[in-house]
């Protein structure tokens, strides 16, 4: 049995209201999950760079003939 024919089985028509709202909640909590996600990646990346950042500035400041 295929998929179309148990969801309809069920009454689950792509026509129905109630279908396509609950398919735009999970579209709407896959792209959520996924942006927390790249969210968290992106995070560390920048306190990552504001470190070195903030060390090369503080070496370049104590030692400005090295650098």
């Amino acid at each position: 049995m295929n998929v179309t024919a148990t969801a309809l089985q069920f009454g689950l028509s792509s026509g129905n209201p109630l279908v396509q709202i609950l398919a735009l909640v999970v579209a709407v909590g896959i792209v959520v999950l996924v942006g927390r996600v790249v969210l968290k990646i992106a995070w560390r990346l920048v306190t990552i760079a504001a470190v070195v950042i903030g060390l090369l500035l503080l070496a370049s400041m104590l030692l400005p003939q090295v650098l």
